[in-house]
């Protein structure tokens, strides 16, 4: 069992549709190699961007299968209404050779019980002993793990190795603060595109899991390594970070709301990849507005940056 796994950048990999508004796992695949090549360390699948609560956990268990097979380094997301099926698909993650677990809490039933949380958690991690995981901290869950549970957890639980906080700039703080910092094997994953520099130079995070990075890869990859740059004192790195985070600011915003997965699924329309038009619930779609305010945004950032990365102080900082 290693943690290594939960370093770098990864991209939680949303799902494709075929025209039956079934799962295209060549697409996932396809996506999940393109970005893995790229230069992301691994991806995650299924979390929120992947629609778990949309499919059917088959299908989520044979976009699992079908990722690790291709060789693209996995973490699985264990997402479930009920805790016993959440603890199956950590039992398949492990069984097919994944690389990790995003451990995501209990929701709708007893979701605000510490006493549900801890039983909810245990079970997983018990299902999947040999997969490093990291417990995934969001408010749309309902549930906010703090450090003495997640302390109480890790001994009985060796395989959790961090926290992915999704919960905006003050949790992360916390978690950097009272959980990540307490012990060096311990590692704090940016879970929330706005916060990749905060996370990096002011919390100490050892990687970041991205949604906009699924449709802007080479982008956000530059963002992680200058954030991770300014996170050693390079004072330049740091001023390019934010220049670039704050350029990035509304797309990457898309990641904190409902319609995320719409958003990013028509980036990647965008970009050419006409697999991602479709949506699971057919009435699940942006408006005019919507689309066109972040056709708009798109247009203007990718403008911008093609200008900003050929300035000769951001090509200074370039490895």
């Amino acid at each position: 069992m290693t943690a290594n796994i939960f370093t770098g950048c990864i991209p939680a990999l949303m799902t494709p549709c075929k025209a039956d508004r079934t799962p295209d796992f060549d697409a996932l695949v396809r996506k999940g190699q393109e970005l893995i090549e790229a230069g992301m360390s691994a991806v995650v699948y299924c979390g929120s961007m992947g629609d778990w609560p949309l499919i059917s956990d088959e299908d989520r268990q044979t976009g699992v299968a079908r990722l690790v097979e291709a060789g693209v380094p996995t973490i699985v997301g264990t997402g479930a209404v009920n805790s016993k099926i959440a603890a199956e698909h950590a039992a398949h993650a492990q069984k097919v050779g994944a690389h990790g677990l995003m451990v995501i809490p209990r929701v709708l039933s007893r979701g605000t019980s510490i006493t549900a949380q801890r039983a909810h958690f245990a079970g997983i991690l018990n299902a999947a002993p040999d997969l490093p995981a990291v417990i995934y901290n969001s408010p749309y869950y309902g549930f906010a793990t703090r450090a003495d549970l997640f302390f109480d957890l890790r001994k009985d639980h060796k395989n959790l190795v961090g926290f992915k906080e999704f919960g905006g700039k003050d949790d992360l703080r916390y978690a950097a603060e009272y959980i990540t910092s307490q012990s060096d094997d311990v590692t704090l994953m940016i879970g929330v595109d706005t916060t990749v520099v905060h996370g990096f130079v002011n919390c100490g995070a050892g990687g970041a899991i991205t949604g906009i990075g699924n449709a802007l890869p080479k982008e956000v990859l530059h963002l992680v390594a200058l954030s991770q740059k300014a996170a050693t004192g390079n004072a330049a790195a740091r001023v390019k970070a934010n220049e670039l985070d704050d350029a990035l600011a509304v797309l990457s915003s898309f990641d904190e709301g409902a319609d995320l997965v719409l958003y990013y699924k028509h980036l990647m329309v965008l970009n050419g990849d006409t697999e991602y038009e479709l949506h699971f619930n057919e009435t699940d779609k942006l408006s005019d507005a919507q689309r066109n305010y972040v056709e708009q945004q798109y247009a203007l950032f990718r403008a911008w940056y093609k200008d900003w990365s050929q300035q000769p102080d951001v090509l200074a900082l370039n490895d």
